[in-house]
């Protein structure tokens, strides 16, 4: 008889249990953050599955719109997933948790307060890796089409002969 060690599954439906009890967001695994109340999940490969909650929260912070989905927002900053950024996120992350933990929590992402997370990352505001965050949020999250009509944009429209015949005109508000 062998000494192997059993091979640990985590089926859909543990998975959504499992999900449903941590919150919002769930840390899950190695490498796995999934959303109990929506129908994503995204593999960290590269950077950790705290720094990429992280830089979800950031995110959402930076640009806040409750009408939208995390998933969109997964989407933005999915691209800091990489080697290449694996040391610029670590060490980014890395500062915005140590001025988290001169206000008492634990990290920037247990900072229960929206307000307080806004003023640790107004301390860091100057910092490349605020700026490089923010700058790819504004194409990251605002060119995805699925997005728009949350907006009410209805996408370019110089294919369809511009915006005179095209809603120019439409002052429904006077």
């Amino acid at each position: 008889m062998t000494n192997t060690p059993e091979k640990r599954t985590l089926t859909r439906r543990a998975l959504l249990q499992q999900s449903a009890a941590l919150g919002a967001i769930a840390v899950t695994g190695a490498g796995f953050i999934a959303a109990p109340n929506a129908a994503w999940a995204l593999e960290v490969t590269a950077i950790s599955e705290h720094q990429m909650v992280t830089l979800l929260q950031m995110a959402r912070d930076i640009y806040p719109h409750d009408q939208v989905a995390d998933e969109y927002y997964v989407v933005a900053v999915k691209g800091y997933d990489s080697t290449e950024n694996k040391a610029f996120v670590a060490e980014g992350v890395a500062k915005l948790d140590a001025l988290a933990q001169q206000t008492g929590a634990a990290s920037y992402v247990d900072t229960k307060w929206e307000d307080n997370r806004v003023a640790l990352l107004k301390q860091i505001e100057d910092d490349a890796f605020f700026q490089t965050i923010r700058g790819g949020l504004v194409t990251g999250l605002y060119n995805q089409k699925a997005v728009w009509p949350i907006f009410g944009y209805e996408g370019e429209s110089f294919s369809m002969g511009g915006y005179i015949h095209r809603g120019f005109d439409d002052i429904n508000w006077l």
